[in-house]
């Protein structure tokens, strides 16, 4: 499997089990009966969990754009060198924007994270429009 494919699949998969850590969250402070239903007035969430729904949430958006770039360079027989080594830069840059989002890491990491995947999103899109 070309490596960006296969750090395709790992975002997808990654992006798809951020979820779990909130759920679990939800049921620890709602208890189960309001964790897994539909309550009035619920309780919050942990602020850790409130911060991992929302670097899910951006998770997902970007996925679409990782897809979409890594797929179409794909379906063009485009690959190798700077795709590649771009798509493993865009995994890990999202796997530590999640991490420092949730717990809070100061000093602008979260934002410096987010730029680092922007860039690599960049190097794609530019590889398949010019290279």
């Amino acid at each position: 499997m070309k490596t960006e494919l296969l750090y395709l699949v790992w975002t997808a998969v990654f992006t798809g089990l951020m979820w779990i850590p909130y759920i679990v969250d939800r049921s620890i402070v709602r208890g189960a009966k309001d964790g897994l239903g539909y309550p009035d007035n619920p309780k919050p969430q942990s602020p850790w969990a409130q911060r991992l729904m929302k670097a899910h949430s951006n998770a997902v958006e970007n996925l679409v754009l990782f897809a979409t770039l890594v797929l179409t360079a794909n379906a063009l027989g485009m690959s190798g060198g700077a795709i590649a080594t771009a798509s493993v830069v865009y995994f890990w840059a999202r796997v530590v924007h999640a991490v420092v989002y949730t717990f809070a890491v100061p000093f602008a990491v979260r934002t410096l994270s987010f730029t680092v995947a922007w860039i690599a999103l960049g190097v794609i899109a530019w590889e398949i429009l010019v290279g």
